[in-house]
């Protein structure tokens, strides 16, 4: 039951945007630039985000040379290249709507260790820098051999270097905890503990029922509702093409003397590392066990564990001792390729979704997407 004070003021919007990630409080941020005197109402159904948006390594990046060259089997150069500046259009922007020093961004430049088995991907370097030459107006991957031995790591494991001056790094909690401020001083409800059991498009409208604790059927009514879900939508809209994709991250203590700063990647981009302070974050490994790893489920398993713990040891810090002080995971949404979902599935409903691990670069421009889909004729 609920009272008529809450019937009468707080469950009844024009926009109502399901997700409170990146994409779900950017989308929500977007409306109420270009509607500024309707009801923004935002669900999340966990205390915090419960996707990847508060449990990512904090790369600012938009991809390796050996994932690009990955993504290039899958898509067309001319797709990938807007893909790619959509990642670095949607950095910028949130760069520019939150602020650098909020979000503590710094661009300190991305590597990608070469190893025996992705060294014949140096081949094709020259190629790819030319695609992505109309963004950037200079080549972004360039050999720092030299690096390796400065940077400590393995050099049986490590034949090569690659070096990309544009991508950086950011604090994730500082990020969620500015982009929740910003969506609250624009007058956003945000409600969590709200999990959405179904959405339904209605004669006037969209109905949303929300699992609650003290009230039965808790119904919510929007002229228009954004879903930004990423990898749980299959559970309000099942033939949507998207699977779940979990993320295993560990940080250690601090390191003294830590050889190297930046974000480093390996092995097509499932392994990942940085340095945050004088501690090291590093994550990835699904691919050990794609089959156990498309799930929903948000915990850690041995395997990946002890995977990432061997490889922090045999190939990142080879000769220094660490201890690893907390591990964590998170849940990714994937496809067929990484080109997320933008599209409208009612009148008044539409997705915004399947980030493909790229929630921090491409979440702010999915979420304005997203927004302007809904925005029309309204």
């Amino acid at each position: 039951m609920i009272s008529f004070w809450e019937k009468l003021s707080f469950v009844k919007a024009d926009f109502i945007v399901v997700g409170g990630g990146i994409t779900g409080l950017s989308a929500a941020i977007s409306l109420r630039e270009r509607h500024p005197g309707k009801e923004i109402i935002l669900l999340e159904r966990g205390i915090f985000p419960s996707g990847a948006s508060t449990k990512n390594a904090g790369f600012a990046c938009f991809g390796s040379l050996t994932e690009i060259l990955a993504d290039l089997k899958r898509i067309e150069a001319n797709e990938l290249l807007t893909l790619i500046e959509s990642r670095r259009k949607g950095l910028s922007k949130l760069k520019k709507r939150l602020g650098k020093s909020e979000i503590d961004f710094q661009q300190l430049g991305g590597y990608e260790l070469i190893s025996n088995k992705e060294i014949k991907a140096l081949d094709y370097m020259e190629s790819i820098n030319k695609i992505l030459f109309p963004l950037f107006g200079e080549p972004v991957f360039k050999l720092k051999n030299k690096y390796i031995g400065k940077f400590g790591f393995n050099s049986a494991y490590v034949k090569s270097l690659v070096f990309n001056p544009f991508e950086g790094q950011l604090d994730t909690g500082k990020l969620m905890k500015a982009l929740i401020r910003k969506a609250e001083s624009e007058k956003i409800a945000i409600y969590t503990g709200a999990e959405v059991s179904y959405i339904e498009q209605g004669g006037k409208g969209v109905e949303i029922r929300v699992k609650n604790n003290f009230t039965e059927n808790l119904i919510f009514k929007s002229k228009k509702a954004l879903i930004c879900t990423n990898a749980f939508t299959k559970k309000l809209f099942p033939k949507v093409d998207l699977k779940p994709g979990r993320g295993q991250v560990l940080v250690t203590e601090p390191i003294k003397d830590l050889p190297f700063k930046g974000t480093f990647h390996f092995d097509e981009g499932f392994y990942y590392f940085r340095n945050f302070k004088n501690r090291i974050i590093f994550g990835g490994g699904r691919n050990l066990d794609f089959k156990a790893e498309t799930t929903s489920k948000i915990a850690t398993t041995q395997k990946i564990q002890e995977d990432l713990a061997a490889k922090l040891k045999e190939i990142i810090l080879p000769a220094k001792p660490f201890r690893i002080a907390h591990s964590w995971a998170g849940i990714m949404a994937f496809g067929k390729n990484k080109k997320p979902i933008v599209k409208s599935v009612s009148p008044d409903i539409a997705l915004a979704v399947r980030l493909g691990g790229m929630g921090v670069a491409i979440g702010t421009n999915i979420g304005e997407e997203g927004a302007a889909l809904i925005s029309k004729d309204h």
